[in-house]
């Protein structure tokens, strides 16, 4: 397998502390990589920098060979949602699907067939309700951005705390939904989370942040939720 997304000698620093320091990461393709860590240990600062949102200290992020900060083909593979900004809120949760679509030359009948797998995810609050996304629960505004980040049948899914403010039901569902994708798709995802229990279920591999940098990388294993468990409870 290839690698999909490596970053190279990657810092940022706020204020002059920096918060992330890796000199290299490699995720290859159809690999599912949990990212876990604390809150403040780099996690969405690094998915930042890997979607080209925030502009790294030193070094660079290659997707398929290309820095991301100078080549745009990864824009049409990758799929992700990291929080509500990547949301619209001014439109209903048809005008975003639509519109996230259109981005990606869906017809209105492609956007409508790639949402139907998505039924028992949406669990019926979703479509149809003539509600606007602003209106919408924060459970409800984190399946919407799920739900387009995978719309276009992404190569690369990045989700940045997928599981938080969805209701258990919800979250056993997207679980199974993400390990679907891992097993029929090959998708290549980096998820980050608090939960450990769903993100050793997901993932085939789990990396552990702590003030920025890399403490384990570690392939998930029977033992991995209680090893996760006793590092934490340190």
């Amino acid at each position: 397998m290839y690698v999909v997304i490596e970053a190279k000698e990657l810092t940022k620093a706020y204020d002059e502390i920096t918060v992330v320091d890796i000199p290299h990461l490699e995720i290859r393709q159809g690999e599912s990589l949990g990212l876990v860590g604390n809150n403040g240990a780099g996690k969405t600062t690094l998915f930042r920098m890997i979607l080209d949102l925030i502009e790294p200290e030193t070094g660079e992020v290659l997707s398929k060979g290309g820095n991301v900060r100078t080549v745009e083909a990864w824009k049409w593979y990758t799929g992700a949602y990291l929080d509500e900004s990547f949301l619209i809120g001014f439109l209903s949760p048809e005008e975003y699907f639509e519109f996230v679509g259109g981005l990606h030359d869906l017809s209105r009948e492609a956007v409508a067939e790639a949402l139907e797998p998505l039924a028992n995810f949406f669990n019926g609050e979703i479509l149809g309700k003539g509600k606007f996304i602003r209106d919408l629960s924060r459970g409800n505004q984190q399946k919407v951005g799920i739900a387009a980040a995978l719309l276009a049948e992404p190569e690369v899914l990045i989700l940045d705390e997928p599981f938080s403010s969805l209701d258990p039901t919800t979250q056993i569902r997207l679980k199974n939904l993400l390990q679907e994708l891992r097993a029929t798709r090959s998708v290549t995802m980096l998820i980050s989370s608090h939960n450990l229990n769903h993100v050793t279920e997901v993932c085939e591999r789990i990396t552990v942040l702590e003030d920025g940098c890399i403490v384990r990388d570690i392939q998930t294993s029977d033992s991995t939720l209680s090893d996760l468990e006793a590092y934490f409870t340190v």
